[in-house]
């Protein structure tokens, strides 16, 4: 419960507000935007960070990931016979799986440059061949039936699993599974679809559109129809490519072993490889460079919204003082009914904590609602965590209490005779 000194200071602070209602509320303007500035911009940064964040732990945390890389066309292989020659091997692929110690399991990837096509919907996503423990080493899930078997491996069989997004594309009105998809000029039976790796909108794919998703198929069935090299069309131009494996992707036993195992990748490939065909990646460096850019990222936005608060700390400042000299008379009056100095720093300190406070409260109001207004209207993920607006409220309030102090302090030290003269 509220002394009553101190309510009857904050009555008469709300009271002598009131009375000049445009000037109080344009007064809290500044606070207002920078906190909802505060809160928006940390919501919309948490947003974009952890999207970012879940991105990469979907490629696994422990695992390292190995990829082809097309080097210049002047250092490129075979331009003779003007077939690009490049990338990782199949000895790589033996290299990394049987030499190193840290590594579990590895799963080599394959790419497929082909159309897939089911009646007259087809798009081109990535057709990849792969091996049954691609599901484990990556974390994805299934949403219905199975996933690629060692028995499809062993009779070579035409089975693919579709990615959510190829599968809602395909087959927009009906279950996927038991159908038969026609990559390139044959045709493979659906057995299993991924959930999403990320969130997807509720809307269908049009016709037509660039769709991105997956087509999965045993590794020795790619290897079957569609061989190593890959002919591309482009422009009335052909170009072929020999590529024997686009990515390997190796499971470390630990975590703290995931940079010796990395390093180790990056030595074995530098001395098998005339030429940088390729690169390493390990999604657990990503995942702490990405912590670190949304650390610098929240200072960036806390500086600007900061600095926002300040411009409304100063405009606050600026109105009391303002509003001490126009009420000169009233302190001298108070002074010489024995009012004490204390007094008149509570009327006017609790007078500017009012207005940073409303400031503070509408602020956090308009700072939730713009978060929710970029999802809806640029479907942007945003995240509004509990600390946010705590921060926000806390920092107005203490604005009120910094920049109040001074005018409250002039306010009291007014000599009562000279300030019973003030016309």
């Amino acid at each position: 419960m509220l002394h009553s000194p101190v309510l009857r200071s904050v009555k008469l602070g709300v009271k002598s507000l009131l009375l000049h209602k445009l000037r109080s509320l344009l007064t809290t303007l500044g606070v207002l935007f920078g906190v909802s500035s505060v809160v928006a911009m940390l919501a919309i940064g948490e947003g974009a960070s952890e999207e970012a964040q879940e991105q990469i732990k979907q490629l696994g945390s422990q695992n390292v990931i190995l990829r082809s890389v097309k080097p210049p066309e002047d250092t490129v292989s075979n331009q003779s016979t003007r077939v690009s020659n490049y990338g990782l091997t199949h000895l790589d692929f033996e290299r990394i799986s049987e030499t190193l110690p840290w590594v579990k399991r590895a799963v080599p990837v394959r790419e497929l440059q082909q159309e897939v096509r089911v009646e007259q919907r087809k798009l081109n996503p990535r057709v990849m061949a792969t091996t049954p423990d691609y599901i484990e080493v990556t974390g994805r899930m299934m949403g219905e039936g199975r996933f690629i078997s060692e028995r499809d491996e062993e009779l070579v069989s035409n089975v693919c699993v579709l990615d959510h997004e190829v599968a809602r594309f395909l087959f927009p009105f009906e279950t996927p599974l038991g159908k038969r998809v026609k990559i390139d000029a044959d045709y493979f039976t659906v057995v299993g679809t991924l959930l999403p790796r990320t969130r997807t909108s509720d809307d269908p794919a049009a016709a037509g559109t660039s769709v991105t998703g997956e087509v999965l198929i045993p590794r020795l069935t790619g290897q079957r129809w569609f061989g190593d090299l890959q002919v591309k069309v482009r422009s009335g131009s052909r170009e072929m490519e020999e590529v024997q494996l686009h990515e390997i992707i190796a499971e470390i036993d630990a975590p703290e072993n995931v940079a010796h195992a990395a390093a180790a990748a990056r030595e074995m490939l530098k001395r098998n490889h005339k030429q940088q065909d390729y690169e390493v990646v390990v999604p657990l460096e990503l995942l702490a460079r990405a912590e670190e850019t949304k650390r610098i990222f929240n200072i960036v936005l806390g500086s600007i919204a900061g600095i926002s608060l300040l411009v409304g700390g100063i405009g606050i400042m600026n109105v009391m003082l303002a509003t001490v000299t126009e009420r000169t008379r009233e302190i001298g009056i108070r002074r010489a009914l024995g009012a004490k100095r204390r007094h008149i720093i509570m009327q006017f300190l609790v007078e500017a904590v009012v207005l940073s406070v409303g400031g503070g409260l509408l602020g956090i109001l308009l700072g939730l609602a713009i978060p929710w207004f970029v999802t809806w209207y640029a479907d942007l993920r945003t995240i509004v965590t509990p600390e946010a607006p705590a921060l926000a409220f806390g920092v107005s309030v203490g604005i009120g209490l910094v920049f109040g102090l001074y005018p409250a302090w002039r306010a009291a030290t007014m000599d009562p005779v000279e300030a019973l003269r003030h016309e």
